[in-house]
């Protein structure tokens, strides 16, 4: 094993979990998916209870694939595109800084996800052991990653985004 691919393996892993808890949570903890339905709904994601099971899966699932390295670009442009609707839906008001609940720490994830998709998960995944690493990094895994996901992003927020306008709160 490489250096490459040692850090490769850490960063997959750490973010890997770290998203998929994120989706736990919205299944199992606090409100659940029927707390985390009303919020979606609050922030103009309609119809809430859809975009709340839609984001706890796919939070759960490319971050699952993301710690595995299991098809790594699809899991990459999972990132991004979670991490487009955040930012532009919660946090884009907020400034860059994590600290003010700007989306400094959504760029952070979408950045990790389109690096492991260009870069390739390393010899130590699923996509290694299958022999996928060469065939989906470099450009291919970038432009699914990045292009993908942010299409992905962009397409939901023009279908589904209906903020409340502030003088009608």
């Amino acid at each position: 094993m490489t250096a490459l691919d040692a850090g490769a393996l850490l960063l997959r892993v750490i973010a890997g979990l770290t998203m998929a808890a994120h989706g736990y949570q919205k299944f199992y903890s606090g409100g659940r998916i029927p707390g985390t339905a009303r919020w979606f709904d609050s922030i103009g994601m309609r119809p809430g209870r859809l975009h709340a099971v839609a984001a706890a899966g796919t939070e759960v699932g490319a971050g699952i694939m993301l710690a595995l390295g299991l098809l790594t670009p699809l899991a990459g442009a999972g990132f991004v595109g979670l991490m487009l609707v955040a930012a532009w839906t919660v946090h884009r008001a907020n400034g860059f800084y994590s600290v003010n609940s700007g989306w400094e720490y959504n760029l952070v994830l979408a950045a990790i996800g389109v690096a492991l998709s260009t870069t390739g998960p390393g010899e130590w995944s699923l996509d290694g052991v299958l022999g996928l690493t060469d065939p989906l990094s470099g450009l291919p895994g970038f432009l699914f990653s990045a292009v993908g996901g942010s299409a992905a992003g962009a397409a939901l927020l023009w279908a589904c985004y209906r903020p409340v306008p502030a003088e009608a709160r």
